[in-house]
């Protein structure tokens, strides 16, 4: 970094350090890593920073709630180096996953209401409990230990038993074996996370858009437990939202401080 970029007066690593709680030898890393720019040299070798090194780890520190420490560190080095439009792509798309995390959250809301009404205005069928099901034909005896067959849930969706299939391929369902039969067991979690992703595919998402709410679920212990969190996930977006925002000022006064 030339010296017309730098505003004057001279820091010590220690004075950059101790407004954030930080050890010199952080301030050191983060200047070889790129986050700050190069720092010039007394006569005897050691470091001498300037407000501009100040302004840019404020800059940084204020990036990573927002982003995370490698998109932070990215943003930085590219910003750095002179790579504005680079510096710009990575905040970009931090706002983009923002964005598309917003949007499965509302997809899950979407799809828990929708799964309540569904599964509160189901009747009873002959021969099921709960979530249990009949066998897969005439005269198939209902699976041992509850569940239900392959074949009654995917009539009860409306969809084809290959489909359920090929979500079990993608880690969306985990059906047991049936020890006597072999054949697919669908246990009441089972149940509850194929009738999930019938509710997604419905509304258009893919299958690798729905592996992570599934996993959400089976984190959360169900559906219940999973709608309790909710209010939770918001306020995290909410955060992250704010703290790309508060990023952004930091960085924006950086920038204006390089010229």
């Amino acid at each position: 970094m030339g010296r017309n970029l730098q505003t004057g007066g001279q820091l010590r690593p220690i004075d950059l350090a101790r407004g954030h709680g930080l050890s010199t030898q952080a301030v050191r890393n983060y200047e070889e890593a790129g986050i700050l720019p190069a720092a010039d040299r007394t006569a005897h070798g050691y470091r001498t920073y300037t407000p501009l090194h100040a302004r840019a780890l404020a800059a940084f520190l204020a990036l990573v709630p927002g982003h995370g420490h490698p998109t932070a560190t990215a943003i930085m080095r590219a910003v750095n180096a002179g790579a504005l439009e680079e510096a710009f792509r990575f905040v970009d798309e931090s706002h983009a996953r923002l964005l598309e995390d917003r949007r499965t959250l509302q997809a899950v809301e979407r799809a828990l209401h929708d799964l309540t009404a569904a599964t509160a205005s189901e009747p009873a069928r002959p021969g099921t409990s709960g979530n249990t099901g009949a066998g897969i034909g005439n005269g198939t005896a209902p699976p041992r230990g509850g569940g239900v067959f392959i074949g009654p849930l995917a009539s009860r969706l409306g969809i084809r038993p290959a489909t359920l299939r090929a979500w079990e391929r993608a880690g969306l369902a985990r059906p047991r074996r049936d020890p006597v039969t072999g054949y697919r067991v669908y246990d009441e979690a089972d149940v509850r996370d194929v009738r999930l992703v019938h509710q997604l595919r419905r509304g258009g998402y893919l299958l690798e858009q729905i592996a992570p709410l599934i996993a959400q679920v089976r984190a959360a212990g169900g559906l219940e437990p999973l709608a309790g969190a909710l209010g939770d996930w918001h306020g995290r977006l909410s955060a992250r939202g704010r703290a790309l925002l508060s990023g952004a000022a930091e960085l924006e006064a950086y920038l204006r401080e390089r010229g």
